[in-house]
């Protein structure tokens, strides 16, 4: 089904956080999940930013460009509050947050366009002026994010659809956290504990003691889980469990139609127990009010993490 999804795309719904200042590593540092002292030239970072209660206000895929300045990847619909929210916290720190998304392009690789760019998540190349970072691979296609400055020559390849590159990121089974998932869950329950957006060893961060507690003593009751859907699907929708179908068990992360018109599939984090047993049945409302989506689960394409 993926075997002619190759190309690049361009990603419209996602924009840029500058990060700047002499301040801005330790600053970071204290703000998210991940370890961005560590972060080098030759690597890139999956990070979240929680509340006080570990939920998840927003993700970024975290790019440093000097020991001076970061940039923040994250959707669009949630880019200008994270500015107001971060910048509230800055104080007295040498450190500048700004939308930068204007003077940027960010392209989707896939397939062709992506081999050669790492073959590991995560990995960074910077070529002909841009950033090039290796993403999970979707439906056995390797995926990057490429970033440069805007009027930078893109690269050579066909262009990519953007529904294709939606269901190929669905398959990789990462989803950004933006406005649809806002405060509704921890970085597990998207298993970023398993895809390298948690840094466990790293100092204090908002909401760090839900996090730890949830990872170390065993307290997550919700993991992300593959789905395949047989009617169409958005990022909020509630997911129910045929033994109890007045209350949700989870909650869509990212969803998208397959290439060949057969279904949807979709990133859903649901309660384990509901995943343990489909056998009742999983479904969802569809996103447009039409009949309601069954759910079959799929397997993961990266095992999840109990020892970290």
């Amino acid at each position: 089904m993926a075997a002619t999804l190759s190309g690049h795309c361009r990603l419209v719904d996602l924009g840029v956080i500058r990060a700047a200042g002499a301040d801005v590593v330790s600053f970071l540092q204290g703000q998210l999940t991940q370890d961005v002292a560590l972060l080098g030239s030759d690597a890139a970072r999956l990070a979240a930013y929680c509340n006080a209660k570990g939920r998840m206000q927003a993700s970024f895929i975290v790019i440093k460009t000097s020991p001076e300045e970061l940039l923040l990847v994250c959707p669009r619909d949630i880019l200008p509050a994270m500015v107001k929210r971060l910048s509230m916290f800055v104080l007295r720190a040498k450190v500048k947050l700004s939308d930068a998304s204007e003077e940027f392009t960010l392209l989707g690789l896939a397939g062709n366009a992506a081999a050669g760019h790492g073959s590991a998540p995560w990995q960074r190349q910077d070529v002909a002026g841009a950033h090039v970072v290796s993403l999970y691979p979707g439906a056995g296609q390797p995926l990057a994010l490429w970033l440069a400055p805007t009027g930078t020559p893109l690269p050579a390849g066909s262009e990519l659809g953007a529904a294709h590159w939606d269901w190929l990121l669905v398959c990789s089974g990462i989803a950004l956290v933006g406005q649809p998932l806002f405060e509704a869950l921890v970085p597990q329950m998207l298993n970023y504990e398993s895809v390298g957006g948690v840094n466990f060893k790293k100092g204090c961060y908002p909401g760090q003691e839900v996090v730890a507690r949830s990872q170390f003593r065993g307290t997550l009751k919700r993991r992300a889980y593959l789905v395949q859907a047989s009617a169409a699907l958005a990022a909020g929708d509630e997911v129910f469990h045929g033994s109890d179908p007045t209350q949700p068990c989870g909650t869509v992360a990212a969803a998208a139609q397959r290439p060949d018109g057969s279904g949807w599939d979709a990133l859903v984090s649901m309660q384990v127990s509901a995943a343990e047993d489909p056998s009742a049945g999983l479904q969802a409302n569809g996103s447009k009010g039409e009949a309601v989506a069954t759910l079959s689960l799929l397997p993961l394409p990266y095992p999840l993490l109990d020892d970290i």
